[in-house]
């Protein structure tokens, strides 16, 4: 098992990894910190955790920081980290989106790896503008889509890409939440808050927030591109000034097959009963797929005219690509803090290759900033489309 390699003699010392964002209270920053640690890559000695100095040093004494690596600014951590012999090698930005431009593009110019969360940037054109400096910058864009790194969606992106579908015709995507169904922001939730506020968000709400794992999932694991889209957002909370909900009709680029697929995505906040439901189905001549990310650790496989099979993380009908991202044998649950760590064993493969002058293997695989780009399109695109009562927007 490949990521287990980590623990080998011989081995890469750990990545000196900063971090912008992710302080106290702060739900996702958390979550990277325990990634970036699960596979023991990453050494963790720098941050600006918040934008308000005394959190920022509150946060950093509570992570064992060294109080002169604890900065009041990204900034000030981006200049200073860049002159230390020992300075950090790669940063976590992990801020509401509005953030991720400026603070990414200090980094980058210094050719500091970046390790950023989703969306990209809170609107297009600083999506664009943060592509060039990364492009320009020789340093390494990793974006957290963290679903790509389960296992049985590498199987999935396996199995499409090898022709086991045959000609894929149909994709669905869905992620309903129901955890703002009332609204939350007006109670002082801070993670509600930035969520729905256009300032700090961007032009989406869910579509900005889920809808852009679901877009990119499906496309990670169908291996098309999108074309266009018909979107219909809604703000069904009184007050809300972001969608809550979202049906988009998708058409994707002919990608070798008589005619280009189509696809629907449905996302949601306000889905009683649905805390976190993200699943993809892609549909061919020669068969289907379906993974739910409840269930991570199964993927379902119909070929047409066969019976239904279920395929098992670890177990029979998996193959390299998912063998490559597994850690323990089938039977023994793999989950979401596994799968976001994959992405930051990914990105320390990427980073010990460059370090070492050698091309990064073809199978190490992350979402980059084309993806992020991408992304922050497709939130502007049903933005402009629902604007237009559904009207079709290229992309």
């Amino acid at each position: 098992m490949a990521i287990e390699g980590s623990k080998e003699e011989g081995r890469a010392p750990r990545i000196r990894l900063g971090m912008v964002g992710g302080g106290a209270g702060a739900f996702i920053g958390a979550v990277h910190r325990m990634a970036a640690r699960l596979d023991d890559q990453f050494d963790l000695i720098a941050g600006a955790l918040s934008s308000t100095p005394e959190k920022a040093i509150a946060s950093g004494r509570d992570l064992g920081l060294d109080p002169s690596r604890t900065y009041s600014s990204y900034k000030e951590m981006a200049i200073r980290e860049a002159k230390l012999k020992n300075g950090i090698e790669a940063v976590s930005i992990v801020t509401p989106n509005h953030v991720h431009y400026d603070a990414a593009k200090e980094f980058l110019k210094r050719g500091i790896h970046v390790i950023c969360d989703k969306p990209l940037t809170s609107n297009l054109a600083d999506a664009k503008k943060l592509k060039k400096v990364a492009d320009e910058s020789g340093a390494l864009f990793i974006l957290t889509h963290n679903y790509t790194g389960y296992p049985m969606v590498r199987q999935a992106r396996e199995m499409v890409a090898d022709g086991a579908l045959g000609d894929i015709r149909i994709v669905q995507a869905e992620y309903p939440q129901d955890w703002l169904t009332e609204a939350v922001e007006q109670t002082g939730s801070k993670q509600a808050a930035w969520r729905t506020d256009p300032a700090q968000s961007g032009a989406g709400g869910s579509t900005g927030d889920i809808g852009t794992h679901a877009y990119n999932l499906a496309s990670f694991i169908s291996g098309l591109e999108l074309d266009s889209l018909a979107a219909d957002l809604d703000s069904f909370v009184e007050g809300r000034r972001l969608d809550d909900n979202a049906h988009v009709m998708l058409r994707f680029k002919a990608n070798g097959s008589e005619k280009p697929a189509k696809g629907m995505l449905w996302c949601s906040q306000v889905a009683p009963g649905h805390e976190n439901g993200l699943k993809v189905r892609v549909y061919g001549t020669k068969g289907g797929l379906e993974w739910v990310q409840a269930d991570p650790n199964y993927l379902w496989f119909t070929p047409f005219g066969g019976e239904k099979r279920l395929i098992t993380r670890g177990g029979v009908g998996a193959g390299a690509a998912a063998a490559r991202v597994t850690r323990v044998p089938s039977g023994h649950p793999e989950g979401y803090l596994e799968a976001f760590a994959t992405i930051y064993s990914e990105a320390a493969r990427a980073i010990n290759a460059r370090k070492a002058g050698e091309a990064v293997d073809p199978a190490v695989i992350y979402p980059t900033v084309d993806d992020g780009v991408k992304g922050v399109a497709f939130v502007e695109a049903c933005v402009a489309s629902s604007r237009k009562n559904g009207g079709w927007i290229k992309l």
